[in-house]
């Protein structure tokens, strides 16, 4: 995993990642700004954030609420287009595995499901099969989507995601949804047998960080800084 030359984190300055060419095979970020317009005025909830994550690389994004976390994810999955910058995404992206709103509420999971895998290219029975084992929606896949849970929406997203075969998954949040057990079987999945799959983790617990990612991006006031030393960026968050 690159670690950016940043200067310390009241500075949050980054280094350039022009030269890094765009056929290499990662995901990059560089010099990602997005601001809203609101009836108070406008908020910079991103402000030049840059970081790189490569096949197999996993990188933890931490910051205090309004950091501008999920905004981050969003626009790295496409949800949100910066208001300047560049996204370069040379390792197939997944959505934001804790995102549950991308539905269509009239139509069932199955429905939903043979509408993304004739999207995505993939074989309709094999990827319903695999989604309607993992999700353990029994019944409910051939009811309309409107009618799920917020935890049942996550299930069918978490399950569509892994059967897409993704080579780098976004998670924003929420790593692990329903019981226990369920969760359980959720951490295999990601982190047993994908562990050749690169990750860009926001979450709020740091040792899932320290666990399971090679470095972190620490986000204050919509400023980010990439530190390879763990420890470091746990007690830097700390003190957010």
């Amino acid at each position: 995993m690159q670690n950016l030359d940043a200067t310390k984190l009241d500075g949050f300055t980054h280094s350039g990642l022009a030269e890094t060419p765009i056929a290499e095979r990662c995901v990059e970020a560089f010099n990602i700004v997005k601001v809203f317009e609101g009836d108070h005025g406008t908020v910079r909830a991103l402000n030049g954030v840059s970081f790189r994550v490569g096949a197999g690389e996993r990188i933890g994004i931490l910051g205090g609420n309004g950091s501008g976390k999920s905004t981050l994810i969003r626009v790295l999955a496409g949800v949100l287009q910066p208001t300047s910058g560049e996204v370069r995404r040379g390792l197939s992206l997944s959505w934001p595995l804790a995102l549950g709103g991308g539905f269509e509420g009239q139509l069932t999971g199955y429905d939903n499901v043979r509408f993304l895998s004739q999207l995505y290219g993939l074989p309709f029975r094999e990827t319903f099969d695999y989604v309607a084992e993992f999700s353990e929606l029994g019944r409910h896949m051939y009811m309309p989507v409107r009618y799920y849970s917020d935890g049942m929406r996550m299930r069918l997203a978490f399950a569509l995601s892994l059967s897409m075969n993704f080579e780098c998954y976004l998670i924003d949040e929420v790593i692990l949804v329903g019981d226990r057990r369920f969760q359980l079987k959720c951490h295999d999945e990601l982190f047993g047998k994908r562990s050749s799959c690169g990750m860009i983790m926001a979450v709020h617990d740091a040792g899932v960080i320290k666990e399971f990612c090679q470095s972190a991006l620490i986000l204050k006031g919509g400023r980010g800084r990439v530190l390879s030393d763990l420890s470091l960026a746990e007690r830097i968050y700390g003190t957010l």
